[in-house]
C-alpha cells in the first residue's frame, strides 16, 4: 500500500514559500517556471499557476522541494492548502509531474549575450576557488545545482544546512562575490532542505 504523501510548508515571507515533499517530484536537476506558458506540459506547475486568487508568479521544482512565489496578499495558510492539493494530485496521477527541460534552440545566446552554460562555468569556478574555501572554515559546503536564465540554483551542505546563519552567508558572502565576479548573474535561489534548522533562506531577486 502506498504511503501517504507528506508535505511540509516553510514560508519565508508572504511572497515565498518552500514545500518539502516526502517523495521526489523531479529528479533531473532544477526546473523553473516563470509564467503560465512556461508551465505548459508540466502538470504540477500548471496546477499551481491555476490556483484561484493565488497570484502565483514563479514555481521552482528540484527533487522533493517545490518553491512557490506569489504576488497576492492571500496568506500562505490559505494558498498552501491548494498548493498541497496540487502536489498530491500531480504525484498520484502516474504521469511525470514536471516535464524534462527542453534543449535550447540552435544559436541561443548569440553575440553579446552570456548563455546559461557559460554562466554555469563561471559560477562553478567562483564556487571552487572562493566560495567553498570560505564556507569550509565553518564546516560547510555549497553545491552549484544549475543556472537558468541567469538565476543560480544552489544547495548548502555540511555545517551550512539548517544553519540560522545561512541567509547571512548568501547575502553577504556568495551573492556579493557573484555580483562582483560574475555580474551577469540575476539572482540566487537556495534549494537546500533546511529541515533541521531555521526557515531556509530564499532569494530570487533580479537586478
Amino acid at each position: 500500500m502506498d504511503q501517504p504523501i507528506g508535505i511540509t510548508a516553510e514560508p519565508v515571507d508572504n511572497h515565498r514559500c518552500k514545500f518539502v515533499v516526502s517523495q521526489p517530484l523531479h529528479a533531473a536537476g532544477v526546473r523553473r517556471f516563470a509564467s503560465v506558458d512556461e508551465a505548459k506540459g508540466s502538470p504540477l506547475a500548471e496546477a499551481i499557476f491555476a490556483i484561484p486568487a493565488g497570484g502565483v508568479t514563479e514555481v521552482i521544482v528540484s527533487g522533493n522541494i517545490v518553491t512557490v512565489v506569489k504576488d497576492s496578499p492571500a496568506p500562505w495558510q490559505a494558498v498552501g492548502k491548494a498548493v498541497g492539493a496540487a502536489i498530491r494530485a500531480a504525484a498520484a496521477s502516474g504521469a511525470p509531474p514536471v516535464a524534462a527541460k527542453a534543449a535550447p534552440p540552435p544559436g541561443a545566446g548569440g553575440a553579446g549575450t552570456v548563455n546559461d552554460d557559460q554562466l554555469y562555468e563561471q559560477v562553478a569556478r567562483v564556487f571552487d576557488e572562493q566560495v567553498n574555501p570560505m564556507v569550509a572554515r565553518h564546516g560547510g559546503r555549497v553545491e552549484l545545482i544549475d543556472v537558468q536564465e541567469g538565476v543560480v540554483m544552489l544547495r548548502m551542505g555540511g555545517g551550512c544546512q539548517g544553519c540560522g546563519m545561512a541567509d547571512v552567508t548568501l547575502r553577504q558572502g556568495i551573492e556579493g562575490m557573484l555580483a562582483q565576479l560574475v555580474p551577469a548573474v540575476r539572482g540566487i535561489v537556495d534549494i537546500t532542505d533546511h529541515t533541521t534548522g531555521a526557515n531556509p533562506y530564499f532569494q530570487a531577486s533580479k537586478k
